[in-house]
């Protein structure tokens, strides 16, 4: 039986429930020479919500004028209603959602950003992270740039500012040859829409069609909402310029076999998406019937902890032949747990985002399905709730492997010291989260499900630096001391 006294004891130190998952990086998505533009981008952004929920903008050209929009909170929120459509003017647009990865949920910091620069103007919206922007950010304040957000992306644009080139895509060019980490790009100027992919690949970016206009978007699934045609994916290291001549192809990095980040396959990506020709959906009931095969247990039920697992659940409950059950409902309309003023108040937000389905559980041994294992203070919450649900067993099944080394390239992970698998080992894990047993899929089976027969040590075929440590590009700002922000100006959100 577990030891619920150590469950509970470590349950208490840290209720931060809104820390304990995995952020995801940023969406972004552009379209160029279509009379409703802006009204289209805001539906894409819209399909793309699930990358980032704490702002979202767009900007607009007419021919002769940029428009910009960027608010706080969800697209819904700002993008709905005709009268701010009608502002974002022309048949060019871009547009964003955001997680606030790098820099605060200002609105200084919302994108895409703009800059008048000598050959024109240039918006940017970019998902990801650059493991070298603080660097670049020291140089160019020594030098006399004057910076008005603390976003990673403004270096961008002071870099392609910066830039001798006569064109702007050969100032574009400069910009991120001088950049490292992980990204996708979509930068609008007076005559093209632009979409970059890093040289690994790490950050998805598609190219679509509606009616012979084109576009670009994170995933699939945002040209599926607007009812356009994939065309392919952008190449890692490739630019793509989309203009009235149709678009064109630019390579910025020699050609390298492409490396895209796992965890859009095992959480970020919705799992309608086809990321790198591969069904996230598909990816996850594989993982999940892997899991099965790795961690067979003794059980009544297969439980998903929603709405993540639910794929991986499925493909777990097909693999053993026992029954699928929705055991946690969650709430849909619960934004951040709220801040609470004392601890047993704090510890019910859970309930507000999940709550168990009693009469799919009572009496029976459950396996817990969920897609990763952070912090683990969730986890603990749902495995309580399980057992006040008169679950009789709780194993938990984590359909990834263990986290043990943070992500610098548009993860907001905590720090090494805060996550689970790096500081217990799976008994202490166990332990602390009340789990009967608690298992994780193993990085062999990651890449069986992925379609490979095994992991490539000397090229991996994906950016597994979470589970492995290994990183697959230069991180120049860890090795920078003192403080790592240079925002001194203090805004309300």
């Amino acid at each position: 039986m577990p030891d619920r006294a150590v469950a509970s004891a470590s349950a208490d130190f840290d209720l931060d429930l809104d820390g304990d998952t995995l952020r995801e990086e940023c969406g972004v998505f552009g379209i160029f020479d279509h009379p409703d533009a802006s009204a289209i981008v805001a539906l894409g952004l819209h399909a793309l919500q699930h990358r980032g929920q704490e702002a979202a903008g767009i900007v607009s050209f007419d021919g002769a004028v940029f428009h910009s929009e960027r608010r706080p909170g969800l697209v819904g929120d700002s993008f709905s209603d005709g009268e701010t459509i009608a502002r974002l003017k022309g048949r060019a647009a871009i547009g964003h959602v955001r997680y606030s990865t790098t820099g605060g949920t200002i609105l200084r910091n919302v994108q895409p950003l703009f800059a008048e620069l000598a050959s024109g103007g240039l918006a940017v919206a970019h998902n990801g992270n650059l493991t070298n922007a603080l660097s670049i950010r020291r140089d160019l304040v020594r030098d006399g740039a004057i910076t008005q957000s603390t976003s990673d992306t403004e270096v961008i644009l002071h870099l392609a500012a910066r830039s001798r080139k006569p064109r702007i895509i050969e100032r574009f060019i400069d910009a991120l040859q001088a950049i490292e980490g992980a990204y996708a790009i979509v930068a609008l100027t007076n005559k093209k829409l632009i979409g970059a992919r890093d040289p690994q690949g790490i950050r998805p970016l598609v190219l679509g069609e509606l009616d012979g206009r084109y576009m670009l978007a994170s995933e699939t699934c945002a040209l599926d909402i607007i009812g356009a045609k994939f065309v392919r994916d952008i190449e890692n290291g490739e630019i793509v310029v989309i203009s009235e001549e149709g678009v064109e192809s630019i390579r910025f990095a020699e050609k390298r076999p492409i490396r895209p980040c796992i965890f859009e396959y095992i959480y970020f990506a919705r799992p309608d998406s086809v990321v790198n020709g591969k069904s996230v959906y598909a990816v996850r009931k594989n993982i999940g019937q892997e899991l099965a095969r790795e961690t067979p247990v003794e059980a009544d039920v297969v439980v998903p902890v929603p709405d993540s697992g639910v794929p991986a659940a499925l493909g777990f409950a097909q693999e053993t032949g026992l029954p699928f059950e929705m055991g946690i409902i969650r709430n849909h309309y619960v934004g951040r747990t709220f801040i609470q003023p004392t601890q047993s108040v704090r510890e019910l937000g859970v309930r507000m985002k999940h709550s168990a389905n009693r009469a799919a559980i009572e009496g029976k041994r459950i396996v817990l399905v969920d897609d990763s294992l952070v912090r683990g203070t969730t986890s603990v919450k749902i495995v309580r709730m399980m057992r006040e649900a008169g679950a009789r067993e709780v194993h938990f099944r984590i359909a990834s492997p263990p986290i043990m080394h943070p992500d610098f390239y548009g993860i907001d992970t905590p720090e090494r010291e805060k996550l689970l698998a790096a500081t217990h080992d799976l008994e202490g894990m166990r332990k602390y989260i009340g789990a009967d047993s608690l298992a994780f899929l193993s990085i062999p089976g990651l890449y069986r499900a992925m379609g490979e027969a095994e992991r490539n040590s000397a090229c991996p075929q994906y950016t597994d630096h979470c589970f492995t440590g290994e990183y697959p590009t230069a991180l120049t700002d860890l090795a920078i001391a003192g403080p790592k922000r240079f925002a001194m100006l203090a805004e309300a959100d």
